[in-house]
C-alpha cells in the first residue's frame, strides 16, 4: 500500500502539527456535522461534512494517523484518509464525506497560518460576490424528520402556496429559486415503480405555471425531483415543462445508472441537473464527458472536499458544463462553498437551504452572510468565518456533545 504519511520537511515557521480533531453535530433543518482541527501553533480550523449519521465516528478514527501530521498538506492528508481507509470503503461513501469535512477545516487552518483567504489557496479569484439560489418550500410541504421524507397534507402542495412562497422569497432579494416537485400524488397508484400518472404530471405543471405567473421569467427557477422517476416519466415531465424556461430540473431518475441519466438529459431542452450524491472525480467524469448532464451539482462536503470539487469542475469546464454546487450546510460549509465558487471559472449559482432556520446566522460571530441574494467573498485569512460556540452548544444534537 502506498505510504501517504509525512515524509518531507519545510521551514520552521511552517513546521506545524495537528494535535486534535473533534466534531459537533448541530441540529438545524438537517444534522450539520461540524469539524474542528487543532494545531500546536495555536491555530484552529473549522469545517463541515455532509449531514447524516456515522460521520463523527469516522472522523474520530482518522485521528489515529492524522494527529502529528502537518495541516498545510491539505491534499496529501485527504488522500491519506482515502488510502488508509481504502479497506473500509474509503474510496466512496461516508469515508469520503468525513474526509471532506476534515479537508475544509485543513484549508481554514492553512489560510490562517499563511495569512491568506482559502480562495487564494485554491488558485484564483474570479468573482467578488457569489450568487445564491434559495431552496424553498410551499408552507410545510416538505419536511425531513430523522433523514426521511415527511409529506404534509395535500393542501400544502397547492399551486397558490408555491406561488406565495416564491413571491415572499423574491421580495427578500433572491433572483433564483428552487422548489421540490416530488409530491404525495407521485405514489398513486403505485409507490414503487417510478411512473407518473397523467394527473401527477398535470399537478406539477400547474405548480410550475403558478410560480411563473407570480414571479415572471426574470427570476431563475428550478425544481428538484429527488431521483424518483422512471426514464419515460422523467422525459414526459421534462417535455411538459419546457415552455417554462426553467433554470433546471434536478435529479429526475435514480443516480446509479448514468446511461439512464444521459437518456433523459438528451431527450429534452429543459436543462437537467444532477451530481450531489456522487463521490470523487471518478464517479462524475463519465457523466460529464458523455454530456449526460446540463448543470453539474456536486456537493463539496460529500464529493471529497474543495480541491476534489475543483477537479470535478475542471472536467466540466472541458465540456462547457456549468457547476452549481449542492449545499445544505450551516454557515461553515456554506462559506467553504463561497471560497470554492470564487475560485471556479465555470461556477453558476450556489444553493442556500436554511431559510426556515432563523438562527442560522447566529452560528457565527460576524454579520449576516446573505445580502440581496448573494454572499461577499471574504478577504480574511482562512474561511473568514468563526463559530459562536455558545450557539453550537445550544443546538447540539440530543445525546451528543459540542466540541
Amino acid at each position: 500500500m502506498r505510504d501517504y504519511s509525512l515524509q518531507t520537511t519545510r521551514a520552521d515557521d511552517r513546521s506545524v502539527e495537528i494535535t486534535d480533531i473533534t466534531t459537533a453535530v448541530v441540529e438545524g433543518n438537517f444534522e450539520w456535522n461540524l469539524v474542528k482541527v487543532e494545531t500546536d501553533a495555536g491555530i484552529t480550523g473549522i469545517g463541515e461534512a455532509y449531514r447524516g449519521g456515522g460521520i463523527p465516528e469516522i472522523i474520530e478514527y482518522t485521528k489515529r494517523f492524522l494527529v502529528g501530521e502537518n495541516p498545510l498538506d491539505v491534499e496529501r492528508l485527504t488522500r491519506y484518509i482515502f488510502q488508509e481507509m481504502s479497506g473500509h470503503g474509503g474510496t466512496t461513501g461516508k469515508v469520503v464525506t468525513a474526509a471532506s469535512g476534515i479537508e475544509v477545516a485543513l484549508w481554514d487552518v492553512a489560510g490562517k497560518l499563511l495569512d491568506l483567504p482559502v480562495y487564494q489557496l485554491l488558485g484564483s479569484k474570479y468573482r467578488d460576490e457569489v450568487r445564491m439560489y434559495c431552496d424553498c418550500h410551499a408552507g410545510e410541504a416538505y419536511e425531513v424528520a430523522d433523514g426521511a421524507t415527511a409529506y404534509a397534507d395535500a393542501d400544502a402542495y397547492s399551486p397558490d402556496a408555491y406561488a406565495a412562497e416564491a413571491r415572499r422569497v423574491v421580495d427578500m432579494g433572491f433572483d433564483a429559486l428552487k422548489f421540490d416537485l416530488d409530491l404525495p400524488r407521485d405514489n398513486d397508484p403505485d409507490p414503487y415503480n417510478g411512473r407518473l400518472s397523467n394527473a401527477a404530471i398535470r399537478e406539477k405543471r400547474d405548480i410550475v405555471a403558478a410560480v411563473r405567473d407570480e414571479i415572471g421569467y426574470d427570476v431563475d427557477l428550478a425544481f428538484d425531483c429527488h431521483w424518483d422517476y422512471s426514464v419515460e416519466s422523467a422525459k414526459r415531465l421534462a417535455y411538459e415543462l419546457e415552455e417554462f424556461d426553467l433554470m433546471w430540473l434536478e435529479d429526475l431518475v435514480p443516480p446509479e445508472n448514468l446511461d439512464a441519466q444521459t437518456e433523459v438529459t438528451r431527450a429534452t431542452r429543459t436543462p437537467v441537473a444532477t451530481g450531489e450524491n456522487r463521490f470523487r472525480v471518478f464517479e462524475l467524469t463519465d457523466l460529464v464527458y458523455d454530456h449526460g448532464v446540463d448543470v453539474l451539482t456536486p456537493d463539496p462536503t460529500t464529493v471529497g472536499g474543495l480541491a476534489e470539487t475543483l477537479r470535478v469542475a475542471d472536467r466540466a469546464e472541458e465540456n462547457y458544463v456549468p457547476v452549481s454546487p449542492h449545499n445544505v450546510c450551516s454557515p461553515v460549509g456554506t462559506m467553504a462553498c463561497v471560497h470554492l465558487a470564487a475560485a471556479m471559472p465555470n461556477f453558476d449559482v450556489l444553493e442556500f437551504h436554511a431559510l426556515e432556520v432563523d438562527w442560522w446566522d447566529d452560528l457565527h460571530t460576524g454579520s449576516d452572510l446573505i445580502d440581496d441574494g448573494s454572499i461577499e467573498v471574504p478577504e480574511e485569512p482562512g474561511l473568514g468565518i468563526e463559530l459562536d460556540e455558545s450557539v453550537v452548544e445550544d443546538h447540539v444534537l440530543d445525546g451528543t456533545t459540542a466540541f
